[in-house]
C-alpha cells in the first residue's frame, strides 16, 4: 500500500453504509461472469478440466488487469501532484471498501434474530438470504444456529480474508481474493451439477482461506477475553484455544470449522448438525457439545466478538503500514 489512507477510508465507508444495494458492485459483475462461463462450459465431457481452465484464466486475468490498470491510475494521478493523490487514495479506498462485507453481515444477521422472534416463518425466509441451505423446514433455533453459523464463517470470507490479501499482495490480491470466494460460493458444491466443474474453485479457495480462517479464530479469541457489557465473562484464552484446536478440523471445510469453533466456545453452544443442499441431505459434524437455545444476547455478544475482531485485523494493518 502507498498509504494506510485508502485503508481507512474503505473501513469507514463499510462502517458508515454496508454494501451499496443501488449502487454497482463488483462482486455482482464476478458472479455475471462466473453463471455465464459455467453455463456455456459446465456440459459434456471433461468437466473438471473445463472448470480448471475458466477458473485459473479467470484469475490470473483479474490479478493482472487490476495491477496494470491500478499502476496506470497511480502514474496518471502523480501527474496532478497533491490532488491526484489524493483521488488515487479514494479510488483504492473505494475498491477496499467494496471488498468489505463487515457491517451487511451484521445487519442480514439481526434482521434473521428480528425475523425469528416475530414468527417461524419470517426466520425460514430471512435466514435464506445469507445462507445457502434449504431453510424451509428449519426449527427456531436451527434458524438462529444457521445465522450465528454464518457470521462465523463470514467474518473470514468477508473481512478477515480480503484484509489479510490486501496486506500481502496489495488490491489486485484483495480483488482477486474477492473473485476466488465468489467463484466458491457459486461452484464449490458436491452436488452432481457441480462436483467436478467447481472442483478447482473449491481447491484454491481451501487454499486461500486457510491461513486467513486459523487467524480469524485467534483473533476472535483475542477478542472472547476482553468482558462483555452484557455480564458475559471474558473467556481465558488457552481454554478457547484448545477448544479450537479440537473443534475446527472437525468440519467438512478444512476452514471453515476454525472461526465457527471459535465462535461455539465463546458462547458454549453447538453448531453443525443435518442440512439440505438443492435438495441433496448434508450432514455436517457437530461443533461444540452444549445444546441450548440461542437468544438475542448470544447474537448480540457475537456481534461484539466480530467487531472486535476486524478492530485488531485493522490495526494490524496500520502496524504493517508504520513498520
Amino acid at each position: 500500500m502507498h498509504s494506510i489512507i485508502p485503508l481507512l477510508i474503505g473501513w469507514g465507508l463499510d462502517l458508515c453504509a454496508g454494501d451499496p444495494a443501488r449502487l454497482p458492485h463488483p462482486i455482482v459483475a464476478f458472479g455475471r461472469w462466473i453463471s455465464f462461463f459455467e453455463r456455456k462450459t459446465n456440459h459434456g465431457d471433461h468437466r473438471r478440466a473445463k472448470g480448471t481452465f475458466w477458473t485459473v484464466a479467470t484469475l490470473c486475468t483479474l490479478f493482472l488487469s487490476a495491477h496494470l490498470a491500478l499502476a496506470a491510475l497511480w502514474t496518471a494521478c502523480l501527474q496532478w501532484e497533491a490532488g491526484g493523490t489524493y483521488l488515487y487514495y479514494l479510488v483504492t479506498g473505494i475498491l477496499i471498501f467494496y471488498c468489505l462485507a463487515g457491517t451487511t453481515l451484521i445487519r442480514e444477521v439481526r434482521r434473521v434474530f428480528r425475523a425469528a422472534d416475530r414468527s417461524l416463518e419470517e426466520g425460514r425466509r430471512q435466514v435464506s438470504h445469507i445462507v445457502g441451505r434449504d431453510t424451509s423446514r428449519l426449527s427456531d433455533q436451527e434458524i438462529r444456529t444457521a445465522a450465528l453459523e454464518t457470521l462465523a464463517e463470514n467474518l473470514s470470507d468477508g473481512v478477515i480474508a480480503p484484509l489479510f490479501w490486501l496486506y500481502l499482495l496489495g488490491i489486485p490480491g484483495m480483488l482477486t481474493y474477492k473473485m476466488i470466494n465468489t467463484m466458491d460460493s457459486m461452484l464449490g458444491y458436491r452436488t452432481e451439477r457441480f462436483k467436478d466443474f467447481g472442483c478447482a474453485a473449491a481447491r484454491i479457495d481451501d487454499a486461500a482461506n486457510y491461513l486467513p480462517a486459523r487467524l480469524t479464530a485467534l483473533l476472535m479469541a483475542v477478542a472472547a477475553c476482553i468482558p462483555f457489557r452484557q455480564g458475559k465473562s471474558a473467556r481465558n484464552l488457552k481454554e478457547e484455544l484448545r477448544f479450537i484446536r479440537r473443534y475446527g478440523r472437525m468440519h467438512a471445510s478444512p476452514n471453515s470449522g476454525y472461526p465457527e469453533a471459535a465462535l461455539a466456545g465463546i458462547l458454549d453452544c453447538r453448531f453443525g448438525g443435518p442440512h439440505h443442499y438443492f435438495g441433496e441431505y448434508c450432514f455436517k459434524p457437530y461443533i461444540g457439545n452444549r445444546l441450548r437455545p440461542l437468544t438475542t444476547t448470544d447474537m448480540q455478544q457475537a456481534v461484539t466478538v466480530n467487531r472486535r475482531a476486524e478492530i485488531l485485523m485493522i490495526l494490524t494493518g496500520v502496524l504493517l503500514y508504520l513498520l
